[in-house]
């Protein structure tokens, strides 16, 4: 656990999500882990699964900017940044080298973790359209799975959401 532990917080480090080493209470949402404003509190003492860190990262590089720094304790409840955290999550594993089964393990995701993992493991794309409207990343091409796009998801442009208001962004490209 320590040598994934260092991976996921030098990885989280370099994208901009600090993570400070504290003591926790006992009733974080997930054991050992908090949000604090932008940052992630993790009490390795009450820490059960490495893997969490990066789901609940990914909670912070999907909001919008403007409530990340307000942001404490609770992820909030739009669903449709919980369901891009987790296409985030799986391509931050990617990116630190880990198997996806570290972030959707057996005792996570409401029993739906194997579901998961072998989704994206297989080219799904669930949350991915949202990462690539919050202009993270792109959908692969599902016509042509073959072909890899360094630009398609999993891989990232931006590990943060950059902007608020994503419309204003599609509306400015060209057709």
């Amino acid at each position: 656990m320590i040598e994934h532990l260092e991976k996921i917080t030098v990885f989280l480090e370099n994208i901009g999500i600090p993570v400070v080493y504290t003591e926790l209470p006992e009733d974080t949402f997930l054991p050992g882990i908090q949000i604090q404003h932008g940052s992630l509190a993790v009490d390795t003492e009450r820490l059960c699964y490495v893997g969490d860190l990066l789901h609940e990262a990914g909670h912070i590089a999907c909001m919008a900017p403007s409530t990340r720094l307000e942001t404490f304790a609770d992820a909030g409840e739009d669903m449709g940044e919980e369901i891009a955290s987790h296409a985030w999550s799986y391509a931050a594993a990617l990116a630190c080298g880990l198997p996806p089964e570290e972030v959707f393990h057996e005792n996570g995701y409401k029993g739906s973790a194997s579901w998961l993992c072998a989704h994206y493991k297989e080219g799904g794309t669930n949350g991915v359209p949202l990462l690539q409207w919050f202009n993270m990343t792109h959908m692969p091409d599902l016509k042509n799975p073959d072909i890899m796009n360094p630009n398609d998801f999993p891989c990232m442009q931006q590990w943060l959401r950059p902007m608020d208001d994503p419309t204003k962004f599609w509306q400015e490209q060209p057709d």
